[in-house]
């Protein structure tokens, strides 16, 4: 009889696909990704600090599985605080993650998670730990979710007890407990069965996480399909349920968006959609000299530096590409930090030294851009009016393709850089490089520069590539400006 286990009841609460494959046919399942291979490596350190909250602690972990059931057997009985403890009852599995024994007779149950925030699948995990552990005969009191102060700034060492913040969420999970019975009772039962149930695709293929079979599982579904249209994810469903599936078949009757009638308007002509008056607008007001900016960030959930906070960012590349006239020759100048010492000084120090005095700088989603300049500037005042006169300065080449005022097939309802830059140019490529996305590049980062016993040689490679991946992002830029421009042209 298979158990029943946490993680498997959370995939059980998304899909009874996912948990059933999960439980019998685990290697069909793809590999994890880098960037979630790093969320759980950062989870793992997350929870190493929580434990020094609790001094008092004793590890029940073992690396067999029943001698961690023994040890915990043990500790309970001495009723001690103890991390990752596992319990085993009716088939089914729970390990804690902190379980702290109150008065004689009571227990606490502290889940540490690395978000900010209290989230819904937080307090059904919680839920189903407080149902093993009372099942197995042990008094829960209380339920808490330890998670990470956004508010704390470090200033020295880090001091465990003021980066977490646990919060009480035992009413929330007593709203859901009566649930969680009937719930365990019906995976077990799909766990143990020779056959996988078979599950529509649905909203909670993305909710609370991207199901790692969604790729398989949406397969079916042909090019310029309805689930193409831009933010509109329950309309999808419901013309999917209706047998429509491409967007050039959605009815006139469907009330539709200005920027979804475009959509279909372009599915069914095979024409790009342009709106030369807007463009025309929008490129005439570029100032040249144009900066083509581009930036890459880490932002750890552990504050690095003095200063920071939780998850804040920390800019550690930038690439520029500079053109004084409309198609005129590029300069491309490149920032790349080096050593382990806090590079925002020096990052803000290189944009001011390169940014020049006048002409329009030009990012691609400027809320980004904008939004690590200020956080960097409040940590180093003397940027302050230097900061002022780049601000307004500032353009934002997304806002034609999020006015949709020019739309390709090609988009598939996104405004990605990445969906954008093969209209204008099918030579660039991402993925013909090493690093290929943002996540990545912050991920390879961190590891190289503040990793342990990495190589000189591995250090290199890893920097070649992040040089690679950033100026590409800025050279899209210029196609894309480029490519703007020649769309108006084609259309007089």
């Amino acid at each position: 009889m298979k158990l029943l286990t946490k993680s498997l009841y959370l995939e059980g609460l998304q899909c009874y696909k996912l948990l059933w494959i999960r439980a019998n046919s685990k290697e069909s399942i793809p590999e994890l990704s880098t960037s979630a291979i790093q969320r759980f490596a950062i989870g793992t350190e997350i929870g190493l600090l929580a434990q020094k909250v609790f001094p008092e602690g004793v590890d029940a972990e073992s690396d067999n599985y029943s001698d961690s059931l023994l040890k915990t057997e043990e500790y309970t009985a001495m009723r001690k605080t103890m991390f990752e403890p596992s319990f085993e009852v009716d088939g089914l599995y729970s390990r804690a993650d902190i379980l702290v024994p109150v008065g004689e007779s009571e227990w606490d149950i502290v889940e540490v998670k690395s978000g900010t925030r209290v989230k819904d699948v937080n307090v059904e995990d919680l839920a189903f730990q407080k149902y093993v552990y009372s099942k197995k005969g042990l008094n829960i009191r209380n339920c808490y979710l330890m998670h990470i102060n956004n508010q704390y700034v470090k200033d020295g060492k880090i001091i465990p007890d003021k980066l977490f913040k646990q919060r009480n969420v035992n009413k929330k999970v007593k709203e859901i407990f009566p649930l969680v019975q009937k719930r365990a009772e019906e995976m077990k039962a799909i766990i143990n069965s020779s056959k996988f149930p078979e599950v529509k695709i649905g909203e909670y293929c993305t909710s609370p996480y991207e199901c790692p079979l969604k790729n398989n599982c949406w397969e079916f579904l042909p090019q310029e399909s309805v689930f193409d249209l831009y933010r509109e994810k329950t309309r999808c469903f419901e013309l999917l349920s209706e047998g429509i599936t491409l967007l050039s078949e959605i009815p006139e009757k469907y009330d539709l968006g200005e920027k979804q009638k475009i959509q279909r308007e372009v599915a069914t002509s095979k024409k790009d959609f342009v709106n030369k008056k807007e463009i025309e607008k929008y490129l005439k007001e570029l100032k040249y000299p144009l900066y083509y900016l581009d930036f890459e960030t880490i932002n750890p959930a552990i504050p690095l530096f003095d200063g920071m906070k939780p998850y804040e960012r920390v800019g550690f590349q930038y690439s520029l590409h500079i053109q004084d006239k409309p198609n005129g020759e590029l300069k491309h100048i490149s920032f790349l930090a080096e050593g382990k010492d806090d590079p925002r000084k020096n990052f803000l120090e290189s944009l001011k030294e390169n940014l020049g005095n006048s002409g329009n700088i030009l990012v691609f989603n400027e809320s980004f851009e904008k939004g690590v300049l200020c956080e960097h500037v409040e940590n180093f005042s003397e940027f302050n009016e230097w900061l002022e006169t780049i601000l307004p300065r500032i353009k934002d080449l997304i806002i034609p393709f999020r006015n949709f005022h020019f739309y390709s097939k090609l988009q598939k309802g996104s405004c990605s850089i990445k969906n954008i830059l093969p209209v204008f140019d099918d030579n660039l490529n991402y993925k013909e490089l090493e690093i290929g996305k943002g996540d990545l590049a912050s991920i390879e980062f961190e590891r190289v520069t503040y990793g342990d016993d990495v190589k000189p040689s591995e250090v290199k490679r890893v920097r070649d590539a992040l040089l690679k991946y950033c100026e590409l992002d800025t050279l899209a830029e210029v196609k894309i400006v480029e490519g703007l421009q020649k769309k108006v042209d084609e259309s007089n």
